[in-house]
């Protein structure tokens, strides 16, 4: 749980620190928040192909190796005195977190029976959304209270612990042999429906919070303590909307995500209409953080149920397709925020995630592939008669059977055109 709170934290940390970045290397804010963009680009480009790369390689081995990356990145941020050096070491970063949920993933739900699978990948999010309530808010007010370089720095320190456990205590395992390697029920179409909602999704909320520190300053007038107290008030809201969401994404597998997606559109599009009132900018800052750690978690656990292959794989491709939504919404971010300002980041942003909402309302319309006809239910008749020829089958044997048949075939079709006119008469 502490390698996910850590990657999280290192993904997410430059959006606190944008300014100080900016005043410290000499160059502009749209610029600091290309570290955003490249981290989710490189992301989306490698997650499939190091996936696969890695596909039979022990996961203890992966994992270790992974954690490595990010303790030498970490360390090279920190000691970067020009832009470029740091842009480097954020994609060093990016390369390890393209395939730590997909490796991780299984690992952890396979530990589990499938029923609560849900559950699992809830308290996985969790630590990955404490990264919001403790790691970004800690580094921002650390950064303030020194230099952006410190809390780069207190990042490797934290990937050391992670990095000895995994290294010592995960049993070595092929990835085929885990319990969770293939999806439990394979949906092609449900697949490509969750990962056109993902990176909809997060193209809009990251068009917007990519620059909410600018946005809590010069639209809702926040001091700069007051924007740290509420991105600890909004990693609040993310923790307690993934708690809540886990607890309950085993029983309402299928309304979760349009719920989450759906609250995060409202919370996107209240920013911009009533942002400039600082009430309003709180409470609608708490929908947005609520929706925001949910609504990934529900992809991923969407891949372990639909994936039409392995999880692994599955998990990759979500987890490539939702940071390719990260890096194409700081992007427009970037290119909206000199157009419309910091207010617009967040119109647009709300706008791409109810297009999200369209596309899973969408889906939940169309009839499954394959069953486009009515199903009704089967008459009473047919299944007692059904009943008392395997009965009598049981009983008598062989024989027994093909006269119960015979009898069957009479009946059913007696039955059968009895119900077709009862139905006839009530749609009429």
């Amino acid at each position: 749980m502490l390698s996910a709170f850590t990657f999280n934290t290192a993904e997410n940390l430059p959006v606190g620190l944008l300014e100080l970045i900016s005043q410290s290397l000499d160059v502009s804010v749209p610029a600091v928040g290309l570290l955003v963009t490249g981290y989710g680009v490189t992301v989306a480009v490698s997650s499939l192909p190091l996936a696969h790369l890695v596909r039979n390689v022990p996961r203890r081995h992966v994992l270790a190796g992974l954690l490595a990356a990010l303790v030498v990145s970490s360390l090279v941020a920190a000691l970067s005195t020009a832009y470029w050096l740091l842009l480097a070491a954020r994609l060093l970063t990016a390369l390890a977190q393209a395939l730590f949920w997909a490796v991780m993933g299984p690992v952890a739900v396979g530990l589990f029976a499938p029923e609560i699978r849900g559950r699992v990948i809830g308290a996985l999010s969790v630590a990955g959304s404490l990264a919001l309530v403790l790691g970004v808010p800690a580094g921002t007010w650390l950064g303030q209270q020194s230099d952006w370089p410190v809390p780069m720095a207190a990042l490797a320190g934290l990937g050391l612990v992670p990095l000895v456990t995994i290294a010592v205590l995960l049993p070595t395992s092929r990835p085929e042999q885990e319990r969770a390697a293939y999806g439990s029920s394979p949906d092609a179409r449900r697949f490509a429906t969750v990962l056109a909602a993902g990176v909809l999704s997060a193209t809009g909320a990251f068009a917007g919070y990519t620059y909410i520190v600018k946005f809590l300053g010069d639209v809702s007038g926040f001091s700069p303590g007051t924007v740290s107290a509420l991105l600890v008030a909004f990693g609040a809201a993310c923790l307690a909307g993934v708690s809540i969401t886990g607890a309950l994404l085993d029983r309402f597998p299928r309304s979760a995500l349009p719920t989450a997606v759906a609250t995060q559109a409202v919370g996107m599009l209240g920013m911009y209409a009533a942002g400039t009132d600082p009430v309003a900018a709180v409470v609608f800052l708490a929908l947005v953080g609520g929706a925001l750690g949910p609504v990934f978690m529900i992809t991923q656990n969407e891949m372990l149920h639909c994936a039409p292959g392995r999880t692994d794989l599955a998990l990759a491709a979500n987890s490539g397709a939702y940071n390719a939504g990260i890096a194409a919404g700081a992007a427009l971010g970037a290119l909206v925020l000199p157009l419309a300002g910091v207010r617009g980041t967040f119109l647009v942003g709300g706008l791409l995630t109810a297009a999200a909402c369209a596309v899973l309302l969408g889906r939940q319309l169309l009839p499954p592939r394959g069953h486009r006809a009515t199903v009704l239910p089967r008459p009473a008749s047919l299944a007692r008669d059904s009943d008392h020829c395997a009965n009598a089958t049981s009983r008598s044997g062989r024989p027994t059977q093909f006269t119960c048949q015979g009898r069957s075939s009479r009946l059913r079709s007696a039955a059968a055109k009895s119900w077709i006119r009862s139905v006839a008469g009530g749609v009429s």
